[in-house]
């Protein structure tokens, strides 16, 4: 029990857990201050993705408290204290620095204080009401819950949004509630609404996608919008913009994937699992593996300062995903070590993950080498840049069949894949990708060598 209570813990999605408090720090009783601690190394800030606690509510140790997404994964704060949250200090989309309070909560015998207007004015960050993200910070922390849209159809009428009725769920702000709003209000206001005829009142309340023109001479034009980088967006500004630094050369070749697509139908035609779906990636991966164990410079990192290069035990093969929060590079550990089938897992795991946004720090870090499967989503080729330290990265493009010539000069269709490799040329020439890709290019076309070497 006395270990328990050692620490408060930051829990992530898989359940591991940090610390760096003292027991020391636990007061007997009292308000509290709970801060957003040190998430992994190198992290200084994190984005407060959704609470799952509210003011007042009483809550128990360990109990989640809410989620917070860094630049390399999704996380879960946990409380080490049991009481009553007293306060909570930001709104989700907020960044939240390292050591700065995330909410108040009131231990032992102390009562909650009541929120005055001082408590709820102290919620709104500082200096947000000048900062583009204002209006969203009303509508999430002590103000009214509404859309862009929303605020500005009631601009539009002068209108505001304290004064409607709101119906949506939560007690959000509908375009229906501020348009039946503005037929009130023109009703109140007596000669003023001569304006507003019974067929614009009947448009009002009845029109969904466009918006009426209740005064002639009043326009409305759509706002611009500002967009804050979040979580691997921001992460992928940082990689990109020091990537860009890195002296480049690419590299490109075509391979014919035929005997890949059918190795593909094989295996899910034999496929006894029905929560496994086979696909050419972890073939490639694995045959990826294999030429990197011929030409270890292509797994490597680069020490600038130093001026070392340190070739890499382990084929730590990142994937480059797309996802509704940013580009992930999740990564899948000892790929020669593995098999097919063990990649193919893997791979599922790390694509669920992403797709849900609980990757955690160890999925993000340790890459080796990167592929960007570019062809799933379309496109031939693509020209990638290096995913640092790294110092090569694959962009394959579709899958497609094209027209070939015979040794007899006949026409036939042949299943081509063109591949890019982007090579930091401070440490990769030419020659060495060439050989390396003639290597990997042999083991797509010819899987059944991949049996010579598979341990």
């Amino acid at each position: 029990m006395l270990r328990r209570r050692f620490a408060p813990f930051i829990k992530l999605a898989a359940r591991c857990c940090y610390s760096n408090h003292a027991l020391a720090d636990l007061p007997a009783s009292g308000i509290v201050d709970v801060p957003l601690a040190q998430t992994g190394e190198g992290i200084a800030e994190c984005e407060l993705l959704k609470w799952f606690v509210k003011e007042g509510d009483e809550i128990e140790e360990f109990q989640p408290l809410c989620a917070v997404q860094s630049d390399k994964a999704t996380i879960e704060i946990t409380s080490r204290y049991k009481g009553k949250v007293a306060q909570l200090l930001h709104a989700p989309g907020n960044i939240v620095k390292v050591g700065e309070t995330l909410l108040k909560l009131v231990v032992g015998d102390s009562a909650v204080p009541t929120p005055s207007s001082d408590v709820l004015e102290s919620v709104k960050p500082p200096g947000s009401e000048n900062s583009p993200d204002s209006k969203l910070n009303k509508d999430t922390v002590g103000g009214v819950l509404a859309t862009p849209t929303v605020r500005n159809l009631a601009k539009l009428y002068g209108i505001n949004l304290y004064d409607v009725d709101a119906t949506g769920k939560d007690g959000r702000v509908l375009k229906e509630d501020v348009l039946k709003y503005a037929v009130q209000k023109g009703a109140a206001d007596g000669p003023s609404t001569a304006s507003v005829s019974a067929d614009c009142r009947e448009q009002l309340l009845g029109e969904e996608e466009t918006y009426p023109q209740t005064f002639a001479e009043v326009k409305w034009y759509p706002d611009d919008k500002t967009v804050p980088l979040r979580g691997f967006q921001r992460t992928m500004v940082k990689t990109m913009s020091m990537a860009a630094k890195i002296p480049h050369f690419h590299y490109v070749e075509e391979i014919n994937c035929d005997a890949l697509v059918k190795l593909k139908a094989s295996f899910q035609n034999n496929n006894s699992d029905p929560n496994i779906k086979h696909t050419f990636l972890p073939s490639l991966i694995k045959s990826l593996s294999m030429a990197m164990s011929k030409y270890p410079f292509m797994n490597s990192c680069f020490n600038e300062e130093s001026l070392e290069v340190i070739l890499k035990g382990s084929h730590n093969i990142g994937i480059a995903m797309a996802t509704q929060h940013g580009l992930a590079v999740p990564n899948i550990k000892n790929v020669q070590s593995l098999s097919i089938l063990e990649i193919t897992k893997e791979l599922s795991r790390l694509q669920q993950l992403a797709k849900d946004n609980e990757l955690n720090p160890a999925d993000n870090s340790g890459g080796t080498i990167t592929l960007s499967n570019i062809g799933a989503i379309g496109g031939k080729f693509g020209a990638p840049l290096l995913n640092l330290p790294e110092v090569a990265i694959i962009a394959m493009g579709r899958i497609e069949k094209v027209p070939r010539l015979s040794d007899d000069g006949n026409v036939y269709p042949s299943p081509i894949m063109t591949v890019n490799i982007g090579a930091d040329h401070r440490v990769l020439d030419g020659a060495t990708v060439a050989k390396f890709c003639n290597e990997w290019k042999q083991l797509i076309e010819n899987p059944e060598l991949l049996l010579l070497q598979m341990r």
